[in-house]
């Protein structure tokens, strides 16, 4: 978190150089956007509970200037890269345009971006519709549906009214099965219990599976895991539950998130234990926060993984640096030897509370027998 604050603490200073003249000028910019940043991070370090209406509406300013200084840092280097190619290239009325009003102008791009970024974030998921072919699926189990929620983050800039929205969207599908991937939360349950309730009414009852993620295991996984199973999801630590549908059966599994060693050295994923290779199912389905674990999940026999963490990278140039850690499966589906994986971008945000270049999604995916549709 230290070295976090000070890559932001120079971020700032180098706007503050770049954009304003004389003291005053980068005194009045980089204050009160340090100070946004750092009171959360005090409130973290301390721990500071109840939280009041005041907290919450500094962390949310926070997570706005962080995104503010994303979209300013890139345009002030678009701006001084374009200013060295006027000097490079003699171009002397150019470089005294950018000098003129180019710092108006990356403020001004910046705050745009960043409402764009909020409208984009704030309006809801879209619904995704895919379909997954696997070969040899049984009659029963061809058209089963699942909806995929995943990363709601829900805390400070995600809240109840969201969480119902989603509710109301997913209910709407009739889904078979309803898949939540982790990162549910980002505080703890007796903060965010009246928030969350709404998961509460999803259905089909008893067919609402869960795992943990990341953020999951920041806020208390004990805690949340009792509280999120007294809402009537099921969730799976290494483990697995066998599904009937018509004559066919198959498994969903859940795995631990790699999260889980952080706190205790003997936890995390084994999804082999999740995988039930002695039940004789025709399916194999397993939910896993980190698309990372493709691998192990694929050499067990699943057949699908679901899968999220990655936002597809949030915004920009964040959609570039999550396909450099994270590829082949950082959004969408892919195909990991003879299993399928498939990344959602995220049902909510985290952080800055802000799209750009990609989508919150609520996903319904439809397993189907390759032979029975007309794929592209």
């Amino acid at each position: 978190m230290l070295a976090l604050s000070a890559i932001v603490a120079v971020l700032y200073a180098y706007l503050a150089w770049r954009l304003t003249t004389g003291l005053l000028g980068r005194l009045a910019l980089i204050v009160p956007l340090a100070a946004i940043w750092a009171v959360p991070v005090i409130y973290w370090i301390c721990e500071r509970e109840p939280v009041t209406a005041m907290d919450e509406a500094l962390h949310v300013l926070s997570y706005l200037s962080m995104g503010w200084l994303n979209f300013a840092v890139l345009l002030s280097l678009l701006r001084d890269g374009a200013l060295l190619a006027a000097a490079g290239f003699h171009l002397p009325a150019l470089r005294q345009a950018l000098s003129s009003w180019g710092a108006d102008a990356v403020l001004a791009g910046s705050m745009l971006a960043l409402g764009g970024g909020m409208l984009a974030a704030l309006r809801g998921p879209k619904l995704r519709h895919i379909d997954v072919p696997v070969a040899g699926l049984p009659p029963d189990l061809h058209g089963l549906k699942i909806a995929l929620i995943s990363d709601l983050h829900v805390g400070p800039t995600v809240g109840r009214a969201y969480v119902r929205r989603v509710v109301h969207m997913s209910n709407a599908l009739n889904a078979d099965l309803v898949a939540l991937t982790g990162d549910l939360v980002d505080g703890p349950v007796a903060r965010l219990r009246s928030a969350i309730a709404p998961l509460a009414q999803l259905a089909p009852a008893g067919r609402v599976f869960a795992v943990l993620g990341n953020h999951d295991y920041y806020a208390g996984a004990q805690a949340w895991t009792e509280h999120f199973r007294s809402l009537g999801l099921c969730v799976l630590l290494n483990e697995a539950e066998i599904v009937a549908r018509g004559n066919a059966t198959l498994v969903v599994g859940g795995v631990l998130d790699p999260a889980a060693s952080l706190f205790d050295r003997e936890q995390g994923p084994r999804p082999e234990l999740a995988a039930v290779p002695g039940a004789g199912a025709a399916f194999r389905l397993l939910l896993a926060h980190n698309p990372k674990l493709a691998p192990q999940a694929e050499q067990v026999g699943f057949d699908l993984q679901l899968s999220g963490h990655t936002h597809a990278g949030q915004f920009f140039p964040w959609t570039l640096a999550v396909r450099w850690v994270h590829a082949p499966h950082v959004a969408g589906l892919s195909r990991q030897g003879r299993m399928w994986v498939y990344v959602s971008s995220g049902t909510g945000t985290w952080g800055p509370p802000v799209r750009f270049g990609t989508e919150p999604e609520l996903t319904l995916l439809r397993v189907v027998r390759p032979d029975l549709i007309q794929l592209p």
